[in-house]
């Protein structure tokens, strides 16, 4: 990524950055973005890309940022996903060939409380109430092992709270990037583990409902303020593809949630990119970037990704 960043003439950046240019948000969460800890690849975007006019498009500053650490890539050191071996990429405790791989990344014009954040990384499956735990399909004990279960992260990259200082007051933006329910037999286990992960999310904002959950500085419960937004790939169709149980309707149909019109959001047909704002905050309109075949800004969704940016105006 340090390669491609780091001069101004990578297509596939050019292209998100134009999008962004375009839309002009003033909170982005832009995921499957690699951490570095000293965030030196979101520094070289900004900088060679989305601080210069891509096709006549306005510049745009976003002062604060945050690169979220992420499970992807970091080894587990055990056989997670029972081949035999311990160092491929879905032994890692979240899928990934190196640390940092598809985690993704915070940008605000407006100001972050970063000691206020709330992160989730290190919780652990096995800590979730009634967690769907995968089991052997042949002879239903589990899939994981004991000393797997003792590690495992539910978070394949990372669950997020971050809050940020609007004019109305402060709204936390809660972000994650659950697993895709594929690349499993019968066991189920990225599925179910999909599953899980939108329902840390839900738990989160249900009242007395996450009082299960921890976070990596110890604080126990889930979200106790009033204004939200829910935003991520949650890899989860309402209707189609593979979740499980409708895993995304954990979220599309919470009753603290605006139930925001769905949409197409993929290249191949699915809705599963969302912004989810509490039913605390007034929603104006909302939307997916995508320009008709005939207009011409279509060339950008080919050439920047095969996922749509996905959008919601909140009155302020």
């Amino acid at each position: 990524m340090f390669t491609d960043l780091s001069t101004p003439d990578n297509q596939q950046a050019k292209s998100v950055a134009e999008i962004i240019q375009r839309v002009n948000p003033d909170v982005l969460a832009l995921q499957e973005f690699d951490y570095d800890e000293e965030g030196k690849a979101l520094k070289l975007f900004q900088d060679n890309y989305l601080l210069h006019s891509q096709n006549g498009a306005q510049a745009i500053q976003f002062e604060y940022t945050y690169v979220v650490p992420s499970n992807t890539g970091i080894p587990s050191g055990l056989d997670l996903d029972q081949d035999g071996k311990t160092d491929g990429p879905a032994d890692a405790f979240g899928f990934g060939y190196h640390p940092g791989q598809y985690a993704f990344v915070i940008l605000s014009k407006y100001p972050i409380h970063r000691d206020k954040i709330r992160t989730f990384q290190h919780f652990l499956w096995k800590d979730m109430p009634d967690a769907k735990l995968p089991k052997m399909p042949t002879t239903g004990e589990s899939w994981y092992s004991t000393a797997a279960l003792d590690i495992l992260r539910l978070s394949s990259k990372n669950h997020i709270d971050v809050p940020i200082e609007l004019p109305i007051g402060i709204i936390h933006i809660i972000v994650a990037h659950p697993t895709p329910p594929i690349f499993e037999g019968d066991d189920h286990h990225n599925s179910l583990r999909n599953f899980d992960e939108i329902r840390l999310l839900a738990d989160y904002i249900t009242p007395k409902k996450g009082d299960y959950l921890y976070d990596d500085k110890g604080q126990e419960g889930g979200l106790t303020a009033t204004h939200f937004i829910i935003m991520g790939d949650m890899n989860a169709d309402p209707t189609k593809g593979n979740s499980h149980e409708n895993a995304i309707n954990q979220l599309i149909k919470h009753e603290n949630i605006h139930h925001i019109p769905a949409t197409n959001t993929t290249s191949w047909g699915l809705r599963v990119d969302y912004v989810l704002p509490s039913k605390s905050l007034k929603v104006q309109t909302s939307g997916v970037f995508l320009p008709m075949s005939s207009h011409p800004l279509y060339s950008l969704v080919k050439t920047s990704s095969d996922h749509r940016l996905v959008w919601a105006d909140i009155a302020i």
